[in-house]
């Protein structure tokens, strides 16, 4: 439950009002005048030059403290469809239509096709009237700016007077809910967690006082409590400023707490339009059932071999520091325990689901049964992997051993190399282990087969794949190098949900055809319960509980693992 300071609220409101360029005054709206209609859409169409539609004559009406919620599939054009509002499309794509806007003197048009006066028209209207919340904060925001300078940026456009900035930044973090705020302003991005770095999003956007929130799936990255966390601050923000919400999400359950109206789209295409509840009491469409009901089916039953199965993976008291500070000379002085104390063991062809919040330490457990922490990194405790402790290997063993443990990136587009093709990314693996070039070829033609990729796409470069292709090309490159042990680090938070229920089903198939083991890293419970046979709880790096998946998610012991998998459910 987000909790919000009234006080704090009222000052950071009077204190923006009362700076803000006259300019701006005359067209923002009065907030204390009755809900009344602030944005019109009508007929927006988006096409390319080669005459392909990406978005098709769309219309809708938003009010002041509305939320409408754009659900659909990756490609369905609910992204690009906001953006077209505030003049941010590629200039070859050809917007049609018509938007208006509401000032304090009745509906204005918006420029919205492609020609030299749109940017200085928009220019009033971007941040300042409608502001938007970006999908992945840590590519939106500057990695070479503190938070206070991002934020004094939108306040010195806002016409905020520089001798106030400090203390309107660090109103806006109290606003977002961060803590110690004052202690957050000289970070930068990298030093913050995912859901501080959306929240700090969140505060650049609203320090223009926008009437409009365009939030483009402001919570893909994040996991489940974070996820209600981020929506429920965006809601109450939303209330208290009066302003109206455009929540862009492929997740449409998640969207069904927080919307009053909703748009489905496919394909450019309106699939079906209204009020949030009544949609979900009686959806019209099949595509939009298809999307409430989502089937990611069971895991593979477990089967225990008694003694005779070993163990692909045994991991005993591990442990991970990273330095927090340095002596003069360079030494660390302060540590911070990322891992404490973790053991697990993991047999062949199972899958150990590991779980946890932000900062939980998930992703540094992946790296280091990887070999791939950084040399500041302290690392203890064993790690055996068929028999063999890693940690003890020099760099020369442990780079023929590689093959035989995989790991899979949450974000394909960013782990593999834009600059190859699909064929040069998956036999890279087997290039650096020598293996001839026809051989190489057949291995890779063989792994794109297992992924169900058809040969024709090993020629084509990861650009010209949509997010489910690319994913398939990083299993692949991590498939044809045959390991027995597969890391899956947030494999599919970035998918839509059609594509994760593809995702899912095709790496419970290659589990059981290649008796391959996963250690599968996510936020996303239900997933999690789809795939993995074992469970782990992660809390402030300890495991909290552990045990087979239907045993946790049925009755599970721990508080926090209660509350997280009460999250999930909601």
């Amino acid at each position: 439950m987000i909790t919000t300071n009234t006080n704090i609220h009222t000052h950071t409101n009077n204190a923006l009002k009362n700076n803000s360029v006259s300019q701006s005054n005359t067209d923002k709206l009065d907030i204390n005048k009755p809900s009344a209609t602030i944005l019109t859409v009508d007929k927006l169409s988006i096409v390319t030059h080669t005459g392909e539609t990406l978005v098709d004559k769309l219309s809708y009406q938003l009010r002041q403290g509305e939320t409408l919620a754009i659900v659909g599939e990756s490609g369905s054009g609910k992204s690009i469809a906001s953006l077209a509002l505030l003049g941010l499309l590629p200039d070859n794509l050809i917007t049609t239509g018509d938007v208006q806007l509401a000032n304090a003197t009745g509906m204005a048009k918006l420029p919205i096709a492609n020609d030299s006066a749109r940017n200085k028209s928009l220019r009033a209207i971007r941040g300042q009237r409608i502001g938007m919340v970006f999908q992945e904060p840590m590519t939106a925001l500057n990695p070479l700016h503190t938070v206070a300078k991002q934020i004094a940026e939108s306040l010195h456009l806002n016409g905020t007077p520089k001798k106030q900035w400090r203390a309107q930044t660090i109103a806006l973090l109290n606003d977002v809910n961060i803590a110690d705020a004052v202690d957050k302003l000289n970070r930068y991005p990298h030093e913050l967690s995912g859901g501080q770095r959306q929240r700090v999003m969140i505060a650049m956007a609203l320090a223009q006082q926008p009437d409009i929130l365009i939030a483009d799936e402001p919570t893909t990255a994040l996991d489940v409590t974070l996820q209600h966390e981020i929506l429920a601050l965006l809601d109450n923000l939303k209330h208290e400023r009066n302003m109206a919400m455009i929540l862009i999400s492929h997740d449409l359950n998640l969207v069904r707490r927080y919307s009053d109206n909703l748009i489905v789209m496919r394909q450019g295409q309106t699939i079906e339009q209204g009020a949030t509840a009544t949609i979900f009491a009686h959806p019209k469409a099949d595509y939009t059932r298809t999307l409430m009901q989502q089937d990611f089916g069971h895991a593979l039953s477990i089967i225990n071999d008694g003694d005779n199965q070993n163990d692909v993976l045994a991991v005993k008291n591990l442990n991970v520091k990273f330095p927090v500070e340095k002596s003069l000379f360079g030494s660390a002085t302060r540590w911070f325990d990322a891992v404490k104390g973790l053991d697990m063991t993991l047999q062949a062809g199972q899958a150990l689901g590991i779980v946890g919040e932000s900062g939980s330490g998930k992703t540094t457990i992946a790296l280091a049964l990887s070999q791939l922490l950084s040399n500041q990194a302290q690392v203890s405790g064993q790690i055996i992997i068929n028999g063999q402790d890693i940690t003890a290997l020099s760099k020369r063993e442990l780079r023929k051993f590689r093959a035989q443990i995989q790991m899979v990136f949450q974000d394909p587009f960013a782990s593999i190399n834009p600059r190859m093709t699909v064929l040069q990314i998956v036999e890279e693996g087997l290039l650096v282990q020598g293996v001839d070039k026809a051989t190489r070829e057949q291995a890779v033609m063989a792994s794109l087969n297992t992924v169900h990729l058809p040969s024709e796409l090993a020629q084509r470069y990861p650009h010209e794949l949509s997010g489910g292709q690319r994913q398939r090309v990083a299993l692949a490159r991590a498939l044809v190098m045959k390991p027995s042990l597969l890391i899956l680090d947030e494999p599919t938070s970035a998918l839509d949900s059609t594509t994760q229920v593809t995702v899912v089903n095709l790496l419970r198939e290659i589990q059981q055809k290649l008796q391959i083991s996963y250690v599968f890293i996510s936020h996303d419970l239900k997933v999690v319960r789809a795939l993995c046979q074992y469970i782990m709880v992660l809390k402030e790096g300890m495991c909290v509980e552990s045990g087979a998946t239907e045993a946790v998610f049925n009755q599970p012991q721990h508080p926090y693992a209660k509350r997280l998998l009460q999250a999930s459910t909601l």
